[in-house]
């Protein structure tokens, strides 16, 4: 069984879609993953995911709105095989603390472009675009780990 960790900046935006939409996608293939998700930063910790990424997955049927924002850890995290970055920076970060697992998102069918941080969109039109990506990302994921 794979152990996937998606991570962003606050993990209230990118990496608790990704975390809802791995979920839905791993059920609807008949996947056998544990995936979850972290930021990088420690801004959110203990927060509800932003209301526009509870709304955008909702209107797609996915509920994410019991996850909890945490911050990502070298300790409890280590366990995980797959660490997958949202942008460059958040890469970046991870490899120097030390994870050697960390892919990016963009290397997943969208040809290494980073997942774009939605927060200081004022409506949900970047939540919706980053849904169509990250959704995009995963599927071909899964593709590549079932091949």
């Amino acid at each position: 069984m794979k152990r996937i960790l998606f991570v962003c900046l606050g993990n209230i935006c990118r990496s608790p879609l990704a975390e809802g939409i791995a979920r839905e996608l791993a059920d609807k293939r008949g996947l056998s993953v544990v995936v979850d998700s972290a930021g990088t930063a420690s801004y959110h910790v203990g927060s509800k995911p932003d209301d526009r990424s509870i709304l955008v997955a909702k209107n797609y049927g996915i509920d994410i709105s019991m996850l909890r924002s945490r911050q990502v850890s070298v300790y409890g995290d280590s366990e995980f095989d797959l660490i997958v970055a949202m942008d460059r920076s958040n890469f970046n970060d991870l490899k120097r603390m030390g994870f050697s697992n960390v892919v990016l998102m963009g290397d997943y069918g969208l040809g290494g472009e980073d997942i774009p941080d939605p927060y200081y969109y004022r409506d949900i039109s970047g939540f919706e675009k980053v849904y169509s990506m990250l959704e995009r990302a995963i599927n071909t994921m899964y593709d590549e780990l079932e091949g």
